[in-house]
């Protein structure tokens, strides 16, 4: 059983070290994808301030597709190279974007999401599993020491499915 515990943090950084050991927890000896994504979303969802989405899109041979996540309904299918889950997708880095109204050819799931962050998803032999999205209401929400976080939590989901 997984006791949650809120994060009482004095900075980002140290924010993402607990969530960090939380996530390793969570996932402990659990390498079912869709188990590990669900509570992955959820934590994450729950812990990290000014956030209005947390979720993943599964790469399915073609293009993205919504997994679990927290928040709002979601666009279902994202092709790779449009929007900026897209974009993560195909570049392979980790998008930060201060307001996605200004990123070209951003879709617009939740007109209330103003930031987002996307950190593509590869699995240890090199495939594409997809993209981990998290978006804010607030623009200019994720700076580097998110972009840090979110992919060590996003190491430790990976981790946790490949064993």
């Amino acid at each position: 059983m997984f006791d949650h515990t809120p994060i009482a943090a004095a900075s980002k950084a140290e924010l993402y070290e607990e969530l960090l050991l939380q996530a390793r927890g969570l996932m402990q000896d659990e390498p079912n994808l869709i188990a590990n994504a669900a509570n992955f979303a959820a934590l994450v969802f729950g812990q990290v301030p000014d956030i209005n989405w947390a979720g993943f899109y599964f790469y399915d041979g073609t293009e993205l597709v919504v997994g679990p996540f927290q928040g709002k309904p979601a666009c279902v299918r994202i092709p790779l190279g449009r929007g900026v889950c897209g974009t993560a997708a195909e570049s392979g880095a980790t998008q930060l974007v201060a307001d996605v109204h200004a990123f070209a050819g951003h879709i617009a799931c939740d007109a209330a999401s103003r930031s987002e962050i996307v950190v593509p998803l590869r699995r240890a032999d090199g495939q594409l599993l997809g993209v981990w999205d998290v978006d804010s209401p607030l623009p200019n929400r994720f700076d580097e020491d998110d972009r840090l976080g979110m992919e060590a939590l996003c190491g430790a989901f990976l981790a946790a499915i490949d064993g």
